[in-house]
């Protein structure tokens, strides 16, 4: 569940940063830039609820595999790309990609740990997404200055993409009983059972989402704004990587034993002081440092949303419950960017990005409604 997931998202690490960059250059100006980047959470958006059903019916080994070789087709797309169509659709596809991998993983894991280890599980998972998205910054870094090229950075996408995909097939299936299960339940029954939670407690998550969507942008968009380029856009994304990685064990503890609201809360708290601080700076050193207090913030976070989807989600309908609960979240995702692009529409992308910190300070009140104080009780078992 974790190399492959850590390989695969080496090269989306690496794509991130200089996604805007790739528009700019095809003649994008700053508020298509966003939209651009905004596909990506799109991308998963649309592929939510079918990841569902092709995790369930090929199992997770064939589905990662399937997903792999999707990404490979998106990130060539982008380093090939002659118009700003063809990248939309490049970014349009690792969205999709992405939803697979994370659903299915997720899915797995909730089922096969233990509920008092949940959390720590879960954001271990989530915190091997981070390493990714840490590691890959700084190797895209790395080859745009050897290269003097941009689409070299896809084309290590496309490397990491193969990898993964090889990674997998050299494994064995986790659960190769996956494909004997009888399907969930319809999604329409699945959402009437639980539309309860799903309109409280998954409104928050959705905030939580648009929170962090918004974060995967501000930063390279603040970094085009300041006209800092390729390689120093990479590394100040990638330091900020740094601090978020490094907390993802400590918060699933805190979560197993303090419950999911001692982290989900403050989690929400600092990235919204973060976001007013990015407009303030005018250096390449002041946003780094405004971005790893955004990194902290979002580090500590690590794994709370499919904590709290593996702690609601039914047995009997795992896959389709999830599907819908990450859909809230990925809506979230793609409403963060679009946000931040509707301020830069206005002329003012700092005015975008500041919106975010009220943003995070209403998903930090809903998460502390709806959020239960305590862990699940001891007897609970997935």
């Amino acid at each position: 569940m974790y190399l492959p997931a850590l390989v695969f998202e080496i090269g989306i690490g690496a794509m991130m940063p200089v996604l805007v960059v790739s528009a700019g250059q095809l003649g994008a100006d700053l508020a298509t830039a966003a939209v651009i980047t905004a596909l990506l959470p799109i991308g998963r958006i649309i592929a939510d609820l079918p990841a569902g059903a092709i995790a369930a019916r090929l199992g997770d080994r064939l589905a990662m595999i399937l997903a792999s070789a999707i990404a490979v087709v998106g990130m060539a797309m982008l380093a090939l790309a002659p118009s700003l169509a063809l990248l939309g659709l490049g970014a349009l596809l690792l969205g999709a990609t992405d939803a697979v991998y994370a659903l299915a993983r997720q899915s797995y894991l909730t089922e096969s740990v233990p509920v008092l280890m949940r959390a720590r599980a879960l954001s271990t998972l989530g915190g091997v997404h981070r390493i990714g998205l840490f590691i890959g910054p700084f190797a895209g870094a790395a080859i745009a200055h050897l290269t003097g090229s941009t689409p070299a950075i896809y084309w290590l996408g496309v490397a990491t993409s193969i990898l993964a995909a090889l990674v997998v097939l050299v494994a064995t299936d986790p659960d190769p009983r996956r494909k004997e299960r009888p399907l969930p339940a319809g999604l329409l029954a699945v959402v009437r059972e639980h539309r309860r939670t799903l309109s409280t407690l998954g409104i928050a998550v959705l905030l939580v989402g648009a929170t962090r969507g918004a974060r995967m942008t501000v930063v390279p968009l603040w970094a085009e704004h300041l006209e800092l380029g390729a390689a120093t856009t990479s590394l100040v994304f990638g330091i900020a990587g740094g601090i978020d990685m490094l907390l993802f064990y400590p918060a699933g503890k805190i979560m197993d034993l303090k419950g999911r609201r001692a982290i989900a809360v403050p989690s929400m708290l600092v990235m919204g002081v973060a976001m007013v601080l990015i407009p303030l700076t005018s250096t390449a050193g002041g946003l780094t440092a405004a971005a790893l207090l955004l990194g902290f913030g979002n580090g500590i976070g690590s794994g709370v949303i499919m904590t709290l989807g593996a702690d609601t989600a039914p047995p009997h309908a795992r896959a389709q419950y999830l599907g819908a609960w990450r859909l809230l979240a990925d809506l979230g995702n793609a409403g963060g960017p679009l946000i931040v692009s509707a301020g830069a529409a206005l002329g003012s992308i700092a005015l975008g990005i500041t919106a975010m910190g009220p943003i995070a300070g209403a998903t930090a009140a809903a998460l502390a409604r709806w959020v239960p104080g305590h862990p699940p009780p001891a007897k609970a078992r997935t």
